[in-house]
């Protein structure tokens, strides 16, 4: 149910490279759902919650940098899967510490079970938090936990 007393929230969710592959690349570690499909579940889940949801996808570290950057005076957080930049962007981490945004990170699979070079993260650090391992719950649950941290901090 809505809140009408509650200004809505506006939130970046931010999509790194391959990601626009979901559905079709390695379904067992990432599930069946598209991009598209999770984007549209993100807006479901953003109305319930009072948040619009603005998602962008990129093969480019540039453009997710210069998208960050812009989400200061027009966004309230960030949610992220910045994919195989996690793992390898100081850029990324650097650019999300810039903007002070609250942000969250997420993963569809769970990084501490795969590869070792994917247990560390550089996004991590600057993140309020970071969840994996749950598919498209992992996203869901990552916009529920900003949205709840931004409405705490409200006054």
């Amino acid at each position: 149910m809505l809140n009408s007393t509650l200004q809505p929230l506006s939130i970046l969710a931010l999509h790194g490279p391959n990601l626009n592959l979901l559905g079709q690349r390695e379904p067992g570690i990432y599930g069946s759902l598209t991009l598209a499909e999770i984007n549209r579940l993100l807006e479901e889940e953003g109305f319930k919650l009072q948040a619009k949801v603005f998602p962008l996808q990129s093969n480019h570290e540039g453009i997710l940098v210069d998208t960050i950057h812009e989400a200061l005076g027009q966004h309230q957080g960030i949610l992220i899967n910045a994919g195989a930049y996690t793992h390898t962007s100081v850029a990324l981490r650097d650019a999300i510490a810039a903007v002070n945004l609250p942000t969250v990170e997420v993963h569809l699979s769970n990084i501490y079970r795969r590869e070792d070079f994917r247990h560390h993260s550089y996004i991590a650090p600057v993140a309020i938090g970071q969840i994996s391992g749950f598919g498209v719950q992992s996203y869901l649950l990552g916009l529920q936990a900003l949205v709840n941290h931004l409405r705490k901090n409200e006054t």
